[in-house]
């Protein structure tokens, strides 16, 4: 991954149907925060207790969203 003064962090737990299909149970997604994906790493088994969560590395500090 290139360097970059913003880019967003998405965890996103799969649906079952995704996670048959992709043989994956969630994805974390990393873009530039205009839809251009940068990476994307997909985890066999998750104890995240969230569905869904978004983070913000901006300028080699990453944020919540209530930070941002």
């Amino acid at each position: 991954m290139g360097k970059s003064e913003f880019i967003t962090i998405d965890f996103k737990r799969l649906s079952k149907a995704e996670q048959i299909k992709s043989i994956t149970e969630a994805v974390i997604l990393y873009s530039d925060g205009n839809n251009n994906l940068l990476e994307k790493h997909g985890y066999f088994a998750m104890d995240f207790p969230l569905d869904e969560l978004r983070l913000f590395f901006v300028n080699d500090t990453l944020m919540l969203p209530s930070e941002y």
